[in-house]
């Protein structure tokens, strides 16, 4: 028998995976246990070059949508994954690139959000110049739209428009009973709360050490800095955010520092609070490392992305960190979406190995995909 210590083996894991990562090789590995069983991640669907970002499961049906921003290339803003295949939704019109400005047409969709109520929320944002610091170019004024779709009909049944430039719209998460939207905003460094009734947003905890970057928080991933070609560092404010089932917590965090942080959502729907007493309600629930996106299920767990080490995590009730799932191929791991089956959906956008972060040289590792893995609760 051939013995071979550990740490040998840890090292010898280690130049494999560098080695994959230069030419483009995924090597899939294990899962981490989850009660003794192994989680393994599953494909679910490819899209070539065509970056997906936004994911939702729509709790009737199980019915799996993906969006993609506008880009190059560029096929669909928005669509549903069926046995595989991929169908414009909620028809090819919606899809038709007209404009950023356009009103009843995709620009850029962000973020998607299934409700308890069999909606697709659907955050169609163009942020301006300056706002993100995101690879592709961006325009210098900012549009945005939050389309409602009736999953029952499979029509759209409202649109929210938001018109401060300097916004940055990233996430979007709605809380029904409250009659009310919550969205991330890196641009402005704040929350925006949506009036579902009247349509008016109002801006808070702009500024607030919970929706503030780190400063000099350097992004490191595969190895290296993430880098812009002029020598900026990738810089996100609040970005990931979740909702708990049953509409309680509001969770939220930047990507460029460490720490997860929650509110009541009692408070963000009061008017009357002034920005001191809101920011004093915000809670620091635990250090969790990197994150894009985040979800919450119904035993009140929140799973995160963490791309340094190509992982999911989730934070548990008692504000310990576990991790669900280990895997090469989550890259960026970006947007969250958990089905009626028992499997959390995610995305994998490679930000950071596109050419505008690695000096013109294209590292994605093609194609893009989106992954499920068993959740470790029912």
């Amino acid at each position: 028998m051939l013995c071979i210590n550990n740490g040998i083996i840890r090292h010898l894991q280690c130049g494999l995976f560098f080695v994959a990562w230069v030419f483009g090789i995924t090597i899939p590995v294990l899962a981490q246990k989850q009660d003794g069983k192994q989680a393994g991640l599953i494909e679910v669907a490819s899209f070539g070059h065509y970056r997906p970002i936004g994911v939702a499961v729509a709790k009737q049906g199980n019915r799996l949508f993906v969006s993609f921003p506008h880009g190059h290339p560029f096929r669909y803003a928005l669509i549903e994954v069926k046995d595989g295949k991929e169908t414009p939704f909620p028809d090819l019109t919606w899809n038709k690139f007209v404009s950023r400005t356009d009103k009843t047409h995709f620009a850029n969709v962000q973020d998607l959000y299934a409700d308890d109520e069999n909606n697709l929320w659907v955050l169609d944002s163009s942020p301006n110049r300056g706002s993100s610091s995101h690879d592709s170019p961006a325009e210098s004024t900012g549009y945005f739209k939050l389309v409602k779709i009736d999953l029952t009909t499979d029509s759209v049944k409202r649109i929210y428009y938001f018109e401060d430039d300097k916004s940055a719209l990233n996430d979007v998460n709605v809380d029904n009973d409250k009659g009310l939207a919550y969205l991330s905003d890196p641009g402005l460094r704040a929350i925006v709360v949506l009036n579902l009734k009247t349509g008016k947003s109002r801006v808070v905890l702009k500024d607030d050490p919970s929706t503030m970057a780190q400063p000099g928080f350097i992004l490191h991933l595969d190895g290296v800095d993430v880098v812009n070609q002029q020598g900026h560092p990738f810089v996100s404010n609040v970005n990931g955010i979740a909702l708990t089932p049953d509409h309680k917590y509001f969770y939220f965090r930047a990507i460029s520092q460490k720490k997860l942080y929650r509110i009541e959502t009692q408070y963000l729907a009061d008017t009357t609070l002034s920005e001191n007493t809101l920011s004093a309600k915000v809670e620091m629930v635990a250090e969790t490392g990197v994150c894009h996106g985040m979800i919450a299920d119904a035993h009140g767990n929140v799973y995160l992305s963490s791309s340094p080490d190509h992982s999911i995590k989730y934070v548990s009730p008692d504000g310990k960190l576990h991790t669900l799932v280990t895997d090469q191929r989550l890259i960026w791991p970006d947007s969250f979406g958990i089905g009626s089956d028992g499997y959390l959906y995610v995305s994998c956008s490679q930000i950071n190995r596109s050419p505008g972060f690695n000096h013109g040289i294209d590292k994605t590792a093609y194609p893009y995909r989106v992954y499920k893995v068993k959740l470790p609760f029912r």
